[in-house]
């Protein structure tokens, strides 16, 4: 296909390169401003935190409905979003809090619409797998499998039509890709020249179906093949090198207008959803992929390179877990929707 060369007309801006998946990728992260490369670790602070509080409101029967954790994928929404402008679009999935957080989500309206409060994003009438933020580019989460794929393609066709300049990044898992509305919507954006960036989760099982059950290819992202655009394979645990590939990416579309597929390796610690009792696969796996936290790595690498310091780090955590705890209150002590408003804002 020539993928290299269809990517070249981009390199000017690179301080270096980076060889990923087959593809020259350029080193972005190393321009970053240091207070970004410290706004991203507080990110995947407020991501893991707040998943860690939504798992107690789930044991204290405090949400209703089912709920959906992303613990131990925090570096692939938090290195994805950082890659694209404010002004970009996101599609996100039922396993979407770690998308908005990553978007600039206010923490204590995320909790109270979590908590079914009439001061959440959405009134309390989306819970925990509908958070939307439309101001931020946060196109909203949804509990359809691959629902985030369709709404993606649509979005970018407007944004081809009406907002040239513009990227839309679609967060779907590894179990959308092999709905019928994965391959329509993908072989729509290729004849359409759409602007948008499939980004697979793949955290090796579809609820309880792993991936080598339910794929006959190595990489999910060969599947750019059959509609002749790019795409690669990529380290989703490391915050780094998603960070690069999809502003590489995200600068060559906003060039040449084609989409993209991305296929993000990562793992979930926690089970599919809250009813999940976890049989289908074994306690030494989880801490093989424990071992390869996102968090420490790129903790890490900012301290290597003098970003922070070890005291600096334990700081910003401090301060994510305070803004935690006012966030909690915040939505503890919101009211619930009058029922009398039970069907203003809803729309299908």
């Amino acid at each position: 296909m020539g993928e290299n060369k269809k990517i070249s007309k981009v390199k000017s801006t690179a301080v270096g390169f980076l060889t990923i998946d087959g593809h020259e990728i350029m080193d972005s992260f190393s321009l970053l401003k240091p207070e970004t490369k410290i706004e991203m670790l507080k990110r995947l602070y407020e991501i893991r935190h707040f998943e860690a509080q939504t798992e107690q409101f789930i044991i204290k029967g405090q949400i209703h409905g089912t709920c959906h954790l992303y613990v131990g994928e925090e570096a692939t929404a938090v290195g994805a979003v950082y890659a694209i402008d404010k002004k970009d679009y996101i599609t996100s999935t039922h396993r979407g809090h770690g998308h908005c957080i990553a978007k600039g989500a206010d923490l204590s309206l995320m909790m109270a619409e979590l908590l079914g409060k009439e001061t959440g994003y959405c009134k309390g009438r989306g819970g925990s797998m509908h958070i939307a933020d439309v101001t931020s580019g946060n196109l909203g989460a949804n509990g359809i499998v691959g629902g985030s794929i369709d709404i993606a393609t649509g979005a970018a066709l407007s944004c081809k039509l009406k907002y040239k300049d513009r990227v839309v990044l679609c967060f779907f898992g590894d179990g959308a890709a092999n709905r019928g509305n994965f391959h329509g919507s993908l072989n729509m954006a290729s004849i359409w020249d759409l602007p948008v960036i499939y980004i697979c989760e793949n955290n090796q099982y579809g609820m309880s179906m792993p991936v080598k059950e339910a794929f006959n290819i190595k990489k999910i992202s060969d599947r750019k093949f059959s509609y002749n655009i790019d795409g690669l394979t990529i380290d989703g645990n490391n915050l780094v090198e998603v960070y690069n590939t999809i502003k590489h990416f995200t600068d060559y579309i906003r060039l040449e207008n084609k989409p993209v597929l991305v296929e993000c390796l990562t793992y979930r610690w926690k089970g599919h959803s809250k009813s999940d009792a976890q049989v289908y696969r074994s306690k030494e796996e989880v801490r093989a992929w424990i071992e390869k936290d996102p968090i420490p790595r790129y903790r890490k690498i900012l301290i290597d390179e003098g970003t922070i310091t070890s005291g600096y780090d334990r700081d910003i955590e401090a301060k994510v877990l305070d803004e935690l705890k006012a966030a909690v209150k915040f939505a503890e002590d919101s009211p619930f929707p009058d029922v009398s408003g039970v069907e203003e804002d809803v729309y299908a």
